[in-house]
């Protein structure tokens, strides 16, 4: 996998580079200093991941990432936390806060990898095909397999796919979030931000923010938060 760093200040390229060159599996083609300059790189050349700052003059990450292709992931590096829930909004893959940490930073790009290799299967995509009262199918090479709404952990957005996380592995097919959670049973699943559906069952506890499940941490939307605190908690909180 190949990379662009793309911040304001000097300091904190440097400090990523070093960070990012200590991981042997992915390379560094450039480093920019603002988002036009990125995107100048961009229009002639293909990139798989961006770290992208997010406070930059002229025109700042969040802005830049939006306009980005599809294909191409992004990690928000920034040291502001404020802006977290609203880069997980644009589909940024992950969200690292300044100072970075070596073992956060492996751990973002080991995501970055396992998305990638999802995304690069699409000529074998699995399709979504229907659900019925307790479980959805996938097809999958010409093959239909049966998963239960009970091994779902968790549905996140991933450009114009959603992931489906099970108890085991992870589907990857072609569609929208809101598509599915139209397909679901709304008394399991619930749409917690504008990335993630979750399976209530599977939640291992909450706060204002975030919602945990084993090791993964899942951000709550502004707009989702009185509905999944009402629904999860039958209006106790």
């Amino acid at each position: 996998m190949n990379c662009i760093i793309v911040d304001d200040e000097p300091l904190a390229r440097e400090e990523m580079r070093n960070l990012v060159e200590e991981i042997s599996s992915i390379e560094i083609l450039g480093e920019f200093s603002n988002a036009l300059a990125a995107k100048e790189y961009l229009a002639t050349g293909s990139v798989d991941l961006v770290f992208l700052d997010i406070e930059m003059p002229t025109v700042n990450g969040l802005d830049f990432a939006q306009a980005l292709p599809k294909d191409v992931l992004v990690i928000l590096t920034t040291a502001y936390a404020q802006y977290a829930l609203r880069g997980f909004e644009l589909d940024a893959l992950d969200y690292l806060l300044k100072p970075i940490k070596k073992d956060r930073l492996a751990k973002a790009i080991d995501k970055a990898f396992s998305y990638k290799n999802l995304l690069n299967l699409k000529e074998n995509q699995n399709t979504f095909e229907d659900a019925n009262e307790d479980a959805v199918f996938i097809k999958s090479d010409r093959k239909y397999y049966k998963i239960l709404f009970g091994d779902i952990r968790f549905i996140e957005a991933l450009k114009d796919y959603v992931v489906i996380y099970t108890r085991t592995n992870k589907l990857i097919t072609a569609m929208n979030l809101k598509t599915i959670h139209q397909k679901l049973p709304a008394h399991i699943f619930v749409r917690v931000s504008k990335s993630y559906l979750i399976n209530l069952s599977f939640i291992d506890s909450f706060d204002n923010h975030t919602i945990y499940i084993d090791k993964f941490e899942i951000p709550i939307g502004d707009i989702y938060r009185e509905l999944f605190f009402k629904q999860y908690t039958g209006g106790l909180l």
